[in-house]
């Protein structure tokens, strides 16, 4: 079952209550908050009234808070191939 995975990229302070109501619904309450929902048409047409303010992908499942997370996460830009010993150390 395909699901929206809908992310709040710009704030809802200052809009007027009927887009903030739709943000609620939606359960969007903070910035770069990520919800899935189901792909129907009701959904489709909450997100419609606030495309401007988030970001909408089309996924098969739905990820966990941990996954989501370390998708997130930038590479650290290094590896470690190998621990240095200890004798090395002293």
């Amino acid at each position: 079952m395909p699901f929206f995975r809908i992310t709040l990229l710009r704030s809802g302070i200052g809009l007027p209550s009927k887009t903030r109501g739709v943000l609620a619904a939606l359960g969007l309450n903070r910035r770069m908050k990520t919800v899935f929902m189901p792909v129907t048409s009701d959904i489709a047409g909450q997100i419609m009234k606030v495309k401007e303010l988030v970001d909408v992908e089309e996924v098969e499942e739905r990820l966990t808070k941990n996954e989501i997370k370390a998708n997130r996460k930038p590479d650290p830009g290094f590896y470690v191939e190998q621990k240095a010993s200890r004798s090395f150390m002293k």
